[in-house]
């Protein structure tokens, strides 16, 4: 007899039309170094989903951050934890176990990062892939997003792993990076971090200049400044 197929539980469909939440996905994450349930064991799976920033504002931000991007940043920040354990408590209430991943919370501040990249999740859940700026890039949403995600063990359908970029040959982020940060390497699957950026000079580069959002959290230049995320406004305007 075939292995029964999984299918997306029409209550989680519901759930994130009810929280207007457009582009989800679910990522096999077998091998990888996840949070632990509560048997200690790491979680093969994880719900990824994507919030849009608001792209007047992205687009405003082109030669650095300001007070209104700032804001909008926190806002989404609260939106996806807000989301993140909403979902999470309905995953348990149904039987199965979930953890939510803060969106913005750096855990460790010596390699500057958190307990799990949000965009494994998303690039395995086939959400899109890393651009040259070390972000996700989607073709619905361009990079002008901040993603959320909830591990689990509930059963469901994974997504294609995207395993290739689409940047092609622009090195637009890579020229506007105040801090010289990026490398201009092209992403794939488990390139190291360090091969894309160095982080460390982007973080001292924020802490020094833009200190007063968030004490030197957020630039967002490469972002902004991503034809994948300007086409979203010229759409608009048509």
């Amino acid at each position: 007899m075939a292995p029964r197929q999984r299918r997306i539980p029409p209550w989680l469909s519901a759930w994130m039309e009810a929280h207007e939440v457009e582009l989800w996905g679910v990522a096999d994450l077998q091998g990888f170094d996840t949070p632990v349930d509560d048997g200690g064991a790491s979680f093969p799976l994880a719900i990824s989903w994507a919030v849009p920033m608001d792209p007047h504002i992205m687009a405003s931000i082109q030669d650095g951050p300001n007070q209104p991007y700032a804001d909008e940043y926190e806002r989404v920040n609260h939106l996806i934890n807000e989301l993140a354990h909403a979902l999470a408590n309905e995953i348990t209430e149904r039987g199965s176990q979930a953890a939510p991943l803060a969106a913005s919370d750096r855990t460790d501040p010596v390699k500057i990062k958190g307990d799990f990249p949000h965009k494994t999740a998303a690039t395995r859940a086939g959400l899109g892939w890393i651009g040259r700026h070390c972000q996700l890039v989607t073709k619905a949403l361009g990079p002008w997003i901040r993603l959320g995600t909830v591990f689990t063990d509930l059963e469901l359908p994974t997504g294609a792993p995207n395993d290739l970029g689409f940047c092609g040959t622009c090195m637009r982020c890579v020229e506007a990076c105040p801090a010289g940060a990026l490398t201009g390497e092209s992403w794939y699957p488990g390139i190291p971090r360090e091969d894309l950026l160095d982080v460390k000079a982007c973080d001292a580069w924020k802490k020094e200049n833009y200190f007063r959002f968030h004490e030197g959290h957020n630039c967002g230049i490469c972002a902004a400044v991503c034809p994948a995320g300007l086409k979203l406004l010229k759409e608009r305007r048509r």
